[in-house]
């Protein structure tokens, strides 16, 4: 701890977004960067606490106060190697994790949190950018195979992890992209795809062999890996929407919130898809069904391309703005979240549920939404209570975004015959371990939807879990 009183004499200071009106019409990063010396500062805010919340908060148990005063003393290749011990991609979670670190943060009880997230994506993007991070090929290599079915957050974590055990890695990726969600589903203005391949092209370089457009149960037998590998993994995530199965549902105009952000960045990519093809915001009222992070990333994506007007409902009543007494510190507080997008002009409301879709000529026009009311018993419990009042919200576009349910039951799956759990994700036991000999699974796909950073949290336990297997 270089300053003791840093956090006493220096306030925390985010590096904030760059100007509205110039962000709207660019899918570039929005998020700035603070100056180097700026950055040293707010980490030597961090105070060493006896005992560190944060590190007990991040389902990766990163060491936050050892690499924060890395940073702080100018260590930075260092502050880089401590990192990586415990995180695979800060590149990714210092951009996309929601912090649940800060949140647990002890001087969160002041909201002056220290700027963690911040000042882990400052290490990585230094370390890059002055050559520390170069390809760590295993000098050693132990003879067996392992196939990863799936290149998202969990997918990539353990191919990285059982490379350097010293096994040999396929990963097969159904898409013409690597990456997952990380590549196709958030969008460019958080995270800039150019960082996705950055990394992909590194695990290349240490031997990972990468199978993108091969889709495991179609191009390839399941049968077949079984038996040229020593172990599969599987790490397709948790695909399967959550639906609105009310009257006017087969309207045109209505969308999963996914199948709109991952077109988007294909255009971005620069895949030609016909205009009729596209889905579009472009001079249209747009309604998103939805108040998590997707939903939000469906906002800045329908501003970006020209919506005149946006909203997002969600049938939960409105989080608390700055403090919500069901969810204390050091617990991740349930409060009300304001992204950049929502910055960008975004009508919010809650307590709505959609009640059907209307359209003309076999288009959407709008959706007829009921006002409900929530309450709460004794035990916790909430109840939903319509109230009769309804109105017509019009909307050329809606998007759902109202969750993910499960992972879906395809070709590797149903292949495999892999037992489900109760909520039908696929039933792994505490050592990642299949009901089908050595088959495992890992992320969304065994634990349904989560953040980025339990999935690699997910991804480097399963490694772990296979290396001991095959040892």
């Amino acid at each position: 701890m270089g300053n003791p009183k840093a956090f006493l004499t220096i306030n925390r200071r985010e590096a904030g977004y760059r100007p509205l009106q110039e962000r709207v019409h660019d899918f570039a990063e929005v998020e700035r960067v603070l100056s180097i010396e700026e950055r040293r500062l707010q980490a030597s805010r961090c105070m060493d606490c006896g005992v560190p919340f944060c590190h007990w908060a991040c389902p990766l148990g990163n060491r936050q106060s050892e690499w924060q005063d890395l940073a702080w003393r100018g260590r930075w290749k260092e502050a880089y190697e401590v990192l990586t011990q415990t995180c695979d991609f800060p590149e990714f979670t210092g951009r996309v994790c929601p912090a649940l670190c800060e949140k647990s943060c002890v001087l969160k009880q002041f909201d002056q949190p220290v700027t963690i997230r911040e000042n882990e994506v400052a290490i990585v993007e230094m370390a890059f950018s002055e050559g520390y991070v170069i390809p760590r090929v295993p000098k050693r290599r132990t003879g067996k195979r392992v196939a990863v079915i799936g290149s998202g957050p969990a997918g990539l974590a353990m191919a990285n992890c059982l490379n350097q055990y010293g096994h040999s890695v396929t990963v097969f990726e159904k898409d013409s992209y690597v990456g997952g969600l990380l590549r196709l589903g958030i969008p460019d203005f958080k995270l800039n795809k150019g960082i996705v391949q950055r990394r992909i092209d590194l695990m290349a370089a240490e031997g990972i062999d990468f199978r993108p457009n091969t889709w495991v149960g179609k191009d390839i037998s399941t049968e077949e890996l079984l038996n040229k590998y020593d172990a599969l993994c599987v790490a397709i995530g948790a695909s399967v929407p959550r639906d609105l199965m009310v009257e006017g549902r087969d309207l045109q105009g209505i969308y999963f919130a996914l199948d709109f952000l991952k077109q988007q960045n294909r255009v971005l990519a620069g895949e030609d898809i016909p205009l009729q093809a596209r889905i579009n915001a472009c001079g249209k009222k747009v309604l998103v069904i939805g108040g998590g992070d997707t939903g939000s990333d469906c906002v800045g994506t329908a501003i970006r391309q020209g919506a005149v007007e946006v909203t997002q409902i969600e049938i939960m009543p409105k989080p608390p703005v700055e403090y919500n007494p069901a969810t204390p510190w050091p617990m991740y507080p349930k409060i009300l979240k304001i992204s950049s997008s929502h910055e960008e002009g975004c009508v919010r409301r809650w307590n709505l549920d959609t009640v059907r879709f209307i359209g003309e000529e076999g288009r959407v026009v709008g959706a007829e939404v009921e006002l409900v009311e929530w309450t709460q018993d004794a035990e916790g419990h909430w109840s939903m209570t319509r109230t009769g009042r309804k109105e017509v919200i019009e909307a050329d576009l809606i998007l759902l975004s109202m969750g993910f349910l499960h992972v879906c039951s395809n070709d590797v799956v149903r292949e495999l015959n892999l037992a489900l759990d109760a909520r039908k994700n696929i039933l792994a036991d505490n050592n990642s371990a299949c009901s089908l000999e050595k088959v495992f699974a890992a992320g969304d796909a065994a634990h349904g939807a989560s953040l980025v950073v339990r999935a690699i949290a997910s991804g480097r336990k399963a490694a772990e879990d296979i290396n001991r297997m095959l040892q």
